[in-house]
């Protein structure tokens, strides 16, 4: 079964003094591009939690969100008092203002805060692992939702190319008539003596050059190949985008060979229903 690359994930970890939001959204990419938009605080666990989000999404553009809200009494900045006092004297001397505005004025300052750094504590960074598990679960189960979307639309545009197959089939005999016809009319309109046998050996090596029997038989299995891999376990969008331009590939023939107004337009609706494939295979994980 194939996966989407679209997705999205959310888990919620609440501790004693902070409520911890784990997000993860992903779009389609060529390869993995990982954003990480962590606190500081966590740092240190970033390659880890990256590790983890790469070896269970592998492909796709990747927006991690880790947000802290503080429940509790518990901060890790405090005043600088020794800056704070410092800058409202400094302050003082090139302003009147009262001592209320220069303590606004000072706070905004530089280093008017100053933040201890702490270090992770196991059990909260266990959680937080769990939490992390539990949003990439929520959108590996989003992605398999959007995969089977995918697959429902790849048989619909798979049995089109199939039925507008069929018209071509039905409608070769009456082409090969036609360019017979128009050739035999060619020759005649030149009001010159002709040799039957000559002209009939020319003729069949004309229509041989024009002959799509090949092709038919190829973009069957083609079609037949690219359902097979939408049921494989290694189905994969690169796959699939392998397979959707061998199809094209015979398609173009059959529409450069066709020589066929009526052909020639079914060819059009076949090209019509392989790029609406191609679009949707680039979301395939």
């Amino acid at each position: 079964m194939i996966k989407s690359m679209t997705g999205f994930g959310k888990s919620v970890v609440q501790l004693p003094n902070k409520k911890i939001t784990i997000e993860l959204k992903s779009l389609n990419s060529k390869s993995l591009d990982l954003n990480a938009r962590i606190p500081s605080l966590y740092r240190e666990k970033e390659l880890q939690m990256r590790n983890t989000i790469a070896s269970s999404l592998v492909r796709g553009k990747v927006d991690f969100g880790l947000y802290v809200e503080i429940t509790g009494e518990e901060t890790s900045s405090q005043i600088n008092e020794a800056a704070v006092r410092e800058y409202i004297r400094q302050l003082r001397n090139i302003s009147d203002a009262d001592d209320i505005d220069l303590l606004k004025m000072a706070i905004r300052m530089p280093d008017a805060l100053k933040t201890e750094r702490a270090d992770i504590d196991e059990k909260e960074f266990e959680a937080i692992s769990n939490a992390l598990n539990e949003a990439i679960v929520e959108i590996d189960n989003f992605r398999r939702e959007e995969g089977s979307a995918l697959e429902k639309d790849f048989l619909l545009r798979i049995e089109n190319i199939r039925q507008l197959l069929d018209q071509v089939k039905t409608l070769d005999p009456e082409r090969i008539a036609h360019v017979r016809e128009r050739l035999e009319k060619a020759v005649g309109d030149l009001k010159e003596n002709v040799d039957k046998n000559r002209f009939e050996q020319e003729l069949i090596y004309y229509l041989e050059k024009f002959d799509i029997t090949e092709e038919k038989v190829r973009l069957t299995n083609h079609l037949d190949y690219f359902i097979s891999s939408l049921n494989s376990e290694d189905s994969n969008g690169r796959k699939l985008g392998f397979i959707g331009q061998e199809i094209g590939r015979e398609i173009n023939t059959i529409g450069s060979k066709a020589n066929y107004a009526p052909m020639q337009k079914i060819v059009v609706q076949m090209k019509d229903e392989l790029e609406k494939i191609k679009e949707q295979v680039l979301n395939v994980l």
